[in-house]
């Protein structure tokens, strides 16, 4: 699929085109501008692209839909509510045929997942950054999406934060088997959470030129990965990408090409 706002300007990205297993956590990365976030929208059904088309389920995204749960950067939440209502007001939107006691247990469920139970009667305001972000989170798993979309959601979150929400979100998708796109400029944590990561070169007319895999155990944690040596052969493969690779590659694939799948130290796939 592409992407141009308007016929006298190049398309924000080009010949995009890669797939997500059902299960899978896959993280994308590139320099600002070239498309991450509209390719997020469009999988959230919030833009749609100038050609091609995006699928899940073998349907094609036509507009919003509850079947794809999205946290963005900023957490979102409605201030007037608790973080119990502001959970329950998006299950009810899921299942408006449930009672109350359902709605209330599906939403506790949630806010347990996060480790937020003693916040559950308090107001956004009274929540620190990470909390707030825990609770978009949270609100997101309660109405069970098929697809989790995430816009940089540890960003605006300091180190020690980041680190504990990562650590909960990998096993909360562990446990749920959930699918996830998610944006960061983050390598190492793009090496942390994701199955695969998509490389994408620089805009405009930017390309997902390289699906990485990330082949350590998926059992990783952030006090173990950094002695795997794995860690590094990724790390250093993605780091040449950003700093040297990611202009010069935009103009290697022709529309019918496709992204090489690449796993560090052992070449093509």
């Amino acid at each position: 699929m592409s992407k141009q706002y308007s016929a006298d300007q190049p398309a924000v990205f080009e010949n995009v085109h890669f797939s997500i297993d059902a299960g899978e956590f896959v993280c994308i990365i590139g320099h600002s501008g070239c498309g991450k976030t509209t390719i997020l929208n469009i999988l959230a059904g919030l833009e749609e692209p100038t050609n091609g088309y995006a699928m899940m389920a073998d349907r094609q995204i036509n507009g919003p839909s509850l079947d794809r749960g999205v946290v963005f950067q900023g957490h979102a939440l409605m201030p007037w509510l608790t973080v119990l209502q502001n959970i329950t007001f998006a299950v009810k939107s899921r299942h408006p045929d449930w009672g109350r006691a359902k709605i209330q247990e599906q939403a506790y469920e949630s806010i347990e997942l996060v480790g937020l139970e003693a916040a559950a009667f308090k107001k956004p305001s009274e929540l620190s950054g990470g909390m707030k972000q825990r609770v978009g989170i949270a609100r997101a798993f309660s109405i069970e999406p098929k697809m989790l979309l995430l816009d940089e959601p540890f960003g605006a979150l300091d180190a020690l934060t980041r680190g504990v929400i990562q650590d909960e979100l990998l096993k909360i998708c562990r446990t749920t088997q959930q699918t996830v796109f998610m944006i960061t400029h983050d390598v190492d944590e793009a090496i942390l959470l994701a199955d695969k990561i998509l490389l994408m070169s620089n805009g405009p007319r930017a390309k997902v030129v390289e699906i990485v895999r990330n082949t350590m155990p998926r059992n990783r944690t952030r006090e173990t990965i950094h002695h795997d040596e794995q860690f590094y052969l990724i790390r250093n493969h993605l780091l040449d990408f950003l700093v040297r690779r990611s202009v010069i590659e935009r103009d290697r694939l022709g529309p019918n090409d496709h992204a090489r799948d690449v796993s560090p130290g052992l070449g093509l796939i």
